[in-house]
């Protein structure tokens, strides 16, 4: 693995070491103050060229071309909220997918199926362990972003969502947040409403190629901005749960990838 991730600057591979609990109570407490954290060049250069030229084939000959009108929620009506809601605002996402079944061993399953990369996302998110999943679709995923497509606003399904960023765009596809928008017991519509019609400014990050990027995606709200240029954005998304043997159901298999198998 040491090919692929810098382990001199983040030692994965030294568990219960002093270096290893350095980087972890570091990563805690950016996550808990910024709801979110950063490890900038967490991937070789090398490693993301190769990642990046294995799946160019792919995203040319067998991507689905994901484009959906959504609301923030992905759901077609909220229990208490009338259709016309502003916090109901439908968007529209627009992409390019890679499912699971389609990497082989790429680089970016290598990294999800490290042992020591599923214990450190742990213990920095104080789980007993996290597990990956079982859907052969859904438990990576690598997006490509052209000129004018863009992931539009949303919640995750799960607490948090760990992404690393393979090809940055020229401009645009920034990545922006609201954290802690709404909590488990409050979803907190009227805030919801304010960010979709521009009465709140969400903090917005520019990602580097190789950086990794953890944070709570469950209650945070957000989404990436329309890509210009002609190069695209190339993000993986890693999903781990709490519990084993998780996966999508079929209608959220065709919803996301055009396919339940």
């Amino acid at each position: 693995m040491r090919e692929i991730i810098n382990l001199d600057l983040y030692p994965l591979d030294q568990p219960g070491s002093a270096a290893w609990q350095d980087l972890i109570e570091r990563c805690k407490s950016e996550l808990s103050q910024n709801g979110l954290f950063n490890l900038p060049g967490f991937v070789r250069d090398n490693a993301l060229q190769s990642a990046v030229s294995d799946l160019r084939p792919v995203f040319d000959e067998n991507a689905f071309v994901h484009e959906r009108r959504h609301n923030i929620y992905f759901k077609t009506s909220i229990e208490g909220l009338s259709n016309d809601h502003p916090a109901l605002t439908q968007f529209e996402t627009s992409n390019r997918t890679i499912c699971a079944d389609q990497l082989g061993q790429a680089v970016v399953i290598r990294l999800y199926e490290w042992p020591p990369f599923s214990q450190f996302l742990a213990a920095v998110m104080g789980k007993p362990k996290l597990f990956v999943m079982d859907d052969p679709l859904a438990r990576v995923n690598v997006m490509a972003y052209s000129a004018g497509q863009a992931l539009n606003w949303h919640f995750d399904r799960s607490e948090f969502t760990t992404t690393l960023l393979l090809q940055a765009p020229l401009a645009g596809g920034e990545f922006e947040y609201e954290k802690d928008l709404r909590a488990d017991d409050n979803p907190n519509y009227n805030g919801v409403a304010d960010l979709l019609e521009g009465r709140r400014k969400p903090t917005q990050m520019k990602l580097q190629p190789g950086m990794l990027n953890i944070f709570k995606g469950k209650n945070t709200a957000h989404r990436v901005t329309p890509v210009q240029g002609n190069r695209d954005r190339i993000i993986a998304v890693f999903s781990y749960y709490e519990r084993p043997n998780v996966q999508f159901t079929d209608e959220e298999r065709i919803g996301f990838y055009g396919r339940a198998s």
